[in-house]
């Protein structure tokens, strides 16, 4: 069911089992898994079902490092969280992201793909996705369009890659109505957590204090917690949450905040596509782009080049991913960009400061422009192409330097401190940008498909402005074995905490080159089974949550029937080396 805190009687408190902060992709998955399990469940969400301004309000804050935008737009605080401005590319990490790599600093997980693999699996119907197959060579034949075709590979150094796409999902409204009927599960709105109690030893989590913006002060007592909330707002909370220790919760080693990561995104030459050459849909951003052409049986994919690992340890190099990227006429003109916040306003994303009539007439002023890439974005006419460049997105290199923390004399409106985010990127980051852009320019020469005139390498300059986020927040609670080297162990429990847990993308030690969203579901997945073992409650893995909504037992699944699920998933990714 759903409450509006605001309606709550002043200073309630609340008991539950399970307490979950934060109602993104990671929070309303565990709150499915623990309602099919009959776990009673509290589901905390800062925001209500729409965005509003007060609430988006609190996630700004200060940058520190290189020109970052981490709270406008990149970041949806109601329920849904960032399924709400998600674009659905969906992919698992590659078998390397997992291992520890020489040429990495602070390389690897506690475990490998072989883990997450029944989890990815069970991803498919969470976010609504295809086939548990990214064998590029299935997609091409099953798609059977002469203009979605494979490059021939010359060099022996790339790889081409398939990534599907989620419809996409929008958490908050799929799967609202079953979290509504539900009888386990109180999902809280407007519910802020303004801190997270411990014991007197800092070794246990007693109850979370929670406050809206109209004044309400309520308090949330579980046997086990659940943290949440984005990979910026998970370092927040614990790192704001010190009346135990100073340094804040979870951080003796004074790792809280830090490796704070993100996919950083550039755009690099001039692709000319030799004479008689056709258009490929397949390798191109704004072709493959959520459409009906790229897809078969249903779902939509799109493919990259990325450098096989040999090249990786080779040349040094972090993983990465590649794409042509076409412009259409009137990009990135004053029309256009009108065009888009309109377009964006109607899918009710974060934008503030936006006058619609200051957009309209900037549009009327336009026409051209204006008209001119609406009709390239909607027909999609090879002819309204001006020109193709390159575009990748990197592996970041978990930096301890690169880091989340608090502002020493800003704060919101309960008086907590706002977030300051330094951002950090090395050599090693634009050495492999270099090389991506090289190797891919050199399959399409190879391929006698195109030209291209690179841009000047980025190794031994300064970042240019044009580089840019993919708003995937990573990194900042890390999972290590290790109290010395990670916030969480392998079962996203806090170390020396016993009973607060964390969700999300803020746990992954090395992050790949691919869109965390699938592997945030998949350690969502994995979690609740933990919870579930550690409370002594049923939790079989593929149960659907229909028979559990309707009260049916479904029949015991053992871990061997999870194997073929598991060898599937693996064995569509390993084709691809």
């Amino acid at each position: 069911m759903f409450i509006d805190t605001r309606n709550v009687e002043q200073n309630t408190v609340i008991e539950t089992t399970v307490c979950i902060i934060g109602g993104g992709v990671a929070g309303i998955t565990l709150a499915r898994e623990m309602s099919a399990a009959g776990v009673d469940t509290c589901l905390l969400e800062s925001g209500g079902f729409a965005p509003d301004e007060e609430t988006r309000d609190l996630y700004r804050g200060e940058n520190a490092g290189l020109p970052y935008r981490f709270a406008d737009g990149s970041r949806s605080r109601y329920f849904g969280g960032s399924s709400n401005c998600w674009g659905g590319w969906c992919r698992p990490l590659d078998p390397w992201d997992f291992e520890k790599r020489d040429w990495i600093p602070h390389s690897g997980w506690p475990f490998g793909l072989e883990e997450l693999a029944p989890y990815y699996a069970r991803t498919h119907e969470l976010l609504k996705l295809g086939p548990q197959n990214f064998d590029p060579a299935y997609w091409e034949r099953e798609i059977g369009r002469s203009d979605v075709r494979r490059l021939p590979l010359g060099t022996g150094d790339m790889r081409d890659t398939v990534a599907q796409f989620s419809p996409p999902v929008r958490f908050g409204k799929v799967y609202r109505e079953e979290l509504g009927r539900s009888t386990r599960v109180r999902v809280f709105l407007h519910a802020n957590v303004l801190n997270i109690d411990a014991d007197a030893q800092g070794t246990t989590i007693t109850r979370v204090q929670v406050g809206t913006l109209s004044g309400r002060r309520m308090t949330v007592k579980a046997r086990i917690f659940v943290l949440a909330a984005g990979g910026i707002e998970n370092a927040r909370l614990l790192l704001a949450s010190n009346n135990v220790h100073a340094a804040g919760l979870g951080n003796t080693s004074d790792l809280v905040g830090r490796y704070f990561m993100d996919h950083p995104r550039m755009m690099c030459g001039k692709v000319r596509f030799r004479q008689g050459v056709p258009r490929n849909k397949l390798y191109d951003i704004k072709y493959h782009y959520q459409n009906a052409a790229v897809s078969a049986h249903g779902t939509k994919i799109s493919s990259q080049f990325a450098p096989k690992r040999e090249m990786m340890e080779r040349e040094q190099l972090l993983n990465s991913r590649v794409w042509l990227y076409s412009r259409w006429y009137g990009e990135a003109s004053a029309g256009s960009e009108a065009l888009i916040r309109c377009k964006e306003a109607l899918m009710l994303k974060d934008q503030p400061g936006r006058r619609l009539t200051a957009d309209i007439a900037t549009m009327v002023a336009h026409p051209l422009h204006t008209v001119g890439y609406g009709l390239a974005r909607l027909l999609q006419w090879p002819a309204l192409i001006t020109d193709v460049t390159l575009q990748a997105i990197v592996e970041a290199v978990p930096n301890p330097d690169s880091r989340v923390t608090l502002c020493a004399d800003k704060r919101d409106r309960f008086g907590m401190p706002r977030v300051k985010v330094e951002w950090r990127l090395g050599d090693q980051v634009k050495r492999t940008f270099d090389k991506t852009f090289a190797g891919f320019a050199r399959e399409l020469q190879m391929a006698r498909v195109a030209d291209v005139e690179l841009d000047a390498p980025l190794e031994g300059r300064a970042w240019p402005e044009k580089l840019e986020g993919t708003w995937h927040h990573m990194g900042t609670t890390r999972m290590h074995d290790s109290p010395r080297e990670g916030v969480v162990d392998r079962d996203c429990k806090v170390h020396g905490i016993s009973n607060l847990y964390i969700g999300g993308s803020s746990v992954f030690p090395t992050v790949g080159a691919n869109f965390p969203t699938i592997t945030i579901a998949a350690l969502s997945l994995r979690l609740a089974g933990h919870l579930a073992r550690q409370l002594d409650v049923p939790h079989v893995i593929g149960a659907t949550h229909a028979e559990a909504a309707n009260n049916v037992s479904a029949p015991a699944q053992s871990p061997v029937e999870t194997l073929p699920i598991a060898a599937s998933t693996l064995t569509s990714l390993m084709k691809e080396q």
